[in-house]
């Protein structure tokens, strides 16, 4: 795609979030025009993008006229308007990655079944159209506690999952379309974020360990590399080697798996795109996921993905009980500390449990990295006016 080279080249990035602004200046470095969709005139993006439209990704009519505007279409979300990306597809517009691909994403339904259909390991499940019908089987007999409840759409960062532990619990069922999976006594959450350009080149980055809010089931911190076995970490890359190569996908595919206390893989959910579990990259990873997503979607080479230094992430989440202009305490405390490197993804108001930045956390050895962390954490805080 040799018109990259020109200055002209206008690379369209649905919704601009702090995705949307690590993508805007990850394209910086090679003069890409970029241009943000998003119904948030002050979202993060804004401020590094060549132009921002502002605009509804949901909306039809938002995502059809802006993708006219563009040479291609990439996007940091799943929650966009199908309609309008398939029509733009037929007109010929260039959309990385393929929007049939999204739409089953965007339905864990679907995506469960394509999991199924192509023998990649996930938990057993079932497809509901409503809490009653739930309730129903569980009554019968034919369904047993404790399992997992996910809405087949719309749900994200822990929002529309309801975990049914004991009998008790399915007050806490959520009315709607959706998927129930066996439970799993989960020992370990990881990541897998693999790439692939149109030629069919593949590259993973190194699997990486999740830790989560228990209240809020956000991650909280993410471990690079991952504190496994060499089989089952090489086993979890070949998973997300097998269904981006399935997809066809020409992009990034991030492959969230659990592993059970009998080392099984299962995987969980996916996103075809950059993904929070990636942000390390851009500090401890010689090529970060943003310009590989780059690469990826203009057919480019792949770029090497070996750890430059171990490192610990950690998610700069509102503290509860705040909510209004973000003020953030303890910035230059942490500076002082060698290897903290702090993004602030510019969002203007913070609430509770609201993604406001990140910290990655550099050094010889994951055990100096989370002793860095700890401190961070302690110290760091995101709070209001």
């Amino acid at each position: 795609m040799e018109q990259l080279v020109t200055s002209e080249f206008k690379l369209g990035i649905i919704a601009g979030g702090q995705l949307g602004k690590l993508i805007a200046l990850a394209a910086s470095n090679w003069d890409v025009k970029t241009y943000i969709l998003d119904n948030d005139e002050h979202c993060p993006a804004s401020t590094v993008c060549t132009k921002f439209v502002k605009g509804n990704p949901t909306d039809f009519d938002s995502v059809y006229q802006f993708g006219k505007m563009v040479d291609m279409l990439t996007f940091e979300m799943e929650n966009i308007n199908i309609d309008a990306l398939i029509k733009l597809k037929n007109e010929g517009r260039i959309i990385n990655p393929d929007p049939d691909i999204l739409r089953i994403v965007q339905d864990k339904g679907l995506q469960k079944e394509f999991y199924k259909k192509n023998n990649i390991p996930t938990s057993t499940f079932s497809l509901f159209e409503n809490r009653n019908d739930i309730i129903k089987k569980v009554e019968l007999g034919s369904l047993q506690i404790p399992f997992v409840q996910k809405l087949r759409k719309g749900g994200y960062d822990g929002r529309g999952v309801a975990v049914i532990r004991e009998s008790e619990d399915l007050n806490k069922l959520l009315n709607g379309s959706s998927v129930v999976e066996n439970y799993i006594d989960v020992h370990k959450e990881i990541s897998v974020i693999v790439a692939r350009n149109r030629n069919g080149e593949v590259k993973s980055f190194p699997v990486v360990e999740m830790e989560f809010n228990k209240d809020k089931h956000l991650v909280e911190e993410l471990i690079c590399p991952a504190s496994l076995d060499d089989d089952i970490a090489n086993s979890a890359t070949d998973i997300a080697y097998s269904l981006i190569n399935d997809f066809n996908l020409c992009g990034l595919l991030a492959v969230e798996m659990f592993v059970d206390r009998e080392n099984n893989l299962w995987v969980n959910e996916i996103a075809p795109r950059p993904h929070n579990s990636g942000h390390h990259t851009i500090e401890s990873v010689i090529t970060s996921q943003y310009e590989q997503l780059l690469r990826a979607i203009f057919n480019f080479p792949l770029g090497d993905t070996h750890i430059k230094k171990p490192s610990v992430m950690i998610n700069l989440l509102g503290e509860p009980g705040y909510e209004g202009k973000v003020k953030y305490e303890g910035l230059t405390d942490c500076m002082k500390i060698e290897g903290v490197k702090i993004h602030l993804y510019g969002k203007k108001i913070t609430k509770p449990y609201r993604k406001m930045g990140h910290v990655t956390i550099l050094s010889s050895s994951i055990e100096e990295a989370k002793r860095k962390a700890e401190i961070v954490k302690q110290k760091i805080k995101v709070k209001s006016w």
